[in-house]
């Protein structure tokens, strides 16, 4: 399988432009983060939550559409999510002049409904993520819409590439960075992009317990599905991996940690007691592996972590996040 050079990455991200922001990289120094993993633990954030639409999304929908013909791209995209890539799609549909459904479980959250809606796209809600793929595939038969896939796929792949080219450049020097998984696409695209750029930083995956597609699917040598997501991550929810994600993760990724939906909420209440960052469980994932399972192995290290989303109301931010608890689970790890 062949996968992106650092030319296609860096053509990839000149071709972006302005449609997507160079997100900032922030070395995170806190009396709370140094009592949690030490004063000589290096932790160097990059905070894609700043880019437009809240999350990192943008970077591989707008890839994958400002590939189409515009014939194509005139029939209008489609797209299935619990909420970031179909916002970010939405988004992408807008700002290139065309028109976007999209299909999102009825447990999504009400708010990135409403962000979908109000960049202009038609919202479909269904029972659960594995009807909203079978839905995404009517529409494409009935309407001929281009089905922009939320994380496979070699276009997919080379905008979250851009993420790890820009990450590794703002950050040189790293021993670590700390990726989250949902089907892989994030991961694939940033993991590719720090192995030619920096060889030798260890690549480390977290996926919740709750929707560990990845995990099993490195232990069976092929992608492989789960009949529940059962996390608070719905943006990591993936059903299944993908063989082309799947592969990427596979030739870049060192090491995959689980994390549980506990760990995220103190890493939530951790960022916005240190850093006043408000961000959704999944944004906080490469955190949480960081503060627990990760906790001693990273001791005295320079690590990156990306806080890759922030889509989430204030009531269920308030809900979620463990205020002032970071790390209490931690200790023993």
């Amino acid at each position: 399988m062949i996968y992106p050079d650092l030319e296609q990455i860096r053509a990839a991200r000149r071709r972006l432009g302005d449609l997507v922001r160079e997100t900032p990289v922030w070395r995170w120094q806190a009396l709370e983060l140094e009592t949690l993993l030490g004063a000589e633990t290096e932790v160097i954030l990059k905070l894609e939550l700043f880019q437009y639409t809240g999350s990192f999304k943008p970077r591989g929908a707008l890839t994958v559409m400002l590939d189409l013909e515009p014939s194509a791209l005139q029939q209008g995209v489609t797209a299935v999510s619990a909420g970031n890539h179909a916002i970010a799609v939405a988004f992408s549909a807008r700002l290139l002049g065309t028109t976007a459904k999209v299909v999102m479980p009825k447990s999504a959250n009400p708010f990135r409904v409403a962000r979908c809606r109000a960049y202009g796209a038609e919202v479909e809600l269904v029972d659960d993520v594995q009807q909203a793929f079978a839905r995404v595939q009517q529409i494409q038969e009935e309407e001929g819409r281009i089905f922009v896939h939320p994380y496979e796929g070699p276009l997919t792949a080379l905008g979250t590439a851009t993420v790890g080219l820009e990450f590794a450049t703002q950050a040189p020097d790293l021993d670590a960075v700390i990726i989250p998984i949902g089907g892989g696409g994030l991961c694939a695209g940033m993991a590719c992009a720090f192995k030619q750029l920096q060889p030798a930083c260890q690549v480390i995956g977290v996926e919740p317990v709750g929707a560990d597609t990845m995990h099993r699917s490195f232990l069976a040598g092929a992608p492989q599905a789960i009949d529940r997501v059962r996390t608070i991550a719905d943006s990591l929810g993936a059903p299944y991996a993908l063989p082309y994600s799947f592969e990427m993760c596979r030739t870049f990724v060192d090491e995959l940690v689980l994390i549980d939906d506990p760990a995220m909420q103190r890493a939530m209440g951790l960022l916005f007691g240190s850093m006043k960052l408000a961000v959704e469980p999944a944004g906080a994932a490469a955190t949480a592996a960081l503060c627990e399972p990760l906790r001693r192995r990273l001791a005295g290290r320079r690590v990156g972590v990306i806080v890759c989303g922030a889509n989430i109301d204030l009531a269920t931010f308030a809900r979620q996040a463990i205020i002032g608890a970071a790390g209490e689970g931690a200790q023993g790890n």
